[in-house]
């Protein structure tokens, strides 16, 4: 996004914003930079939007289609990693991650963690 002129910003957060809207029925309000990357002037522009950016604290590289983590690698590795107040980025097109969500929520959950919409943190 830091590359993006302001309106190019701005169309490509309101096209997201509208399908969010068409697809899910939800209002979208916070907003994670694509690769985490930003700038002074892109925080502005999307706070001018009214969005709150939300970066993560943890991720792991899961995103590449045809390059999946191994499922026992991947689950210990999130399992390992959590801790209080975790935002976790799992990307949605990982295969790994569709296989492995319900046991690691489950494990995080007998763990003693809980699970909350980022509203109940602010």
């Amino acid at each position: 996004m830091p590359d993006l002129t302001e309106e190019q910003i701005r169309s490509e957060v309101m096209q997201l914003h509208q399908v969010v809207q068409e697809k899910f029925n939800y209002e979208m309000k916070y907003l994670r930079p694509p690769k985490g990357e930003f700038s002074e002037k892109t925080i502005k522009l999307t706070n001018q939007l009214g969005y709150k950016t939300v970066m993560w604290s943890f991720a792991y590289e899961d995103w590449e289609e045809n390059n999946q983590p191994n499922e026992q690698e991947a689950k210990k590795k999130i399992l390992d990693n959590l801790h209080n107040g975790e935002i976790m980025l799992l990307h949605g097109n990982s295969k790994t991650n569709t296989n492995i969500l319900d046991s690691v929520i489950k494990e995080a959950k007998n763990m003693g963690y809980e699970f909350k919409p980022l509203d109940q943190f602010e």
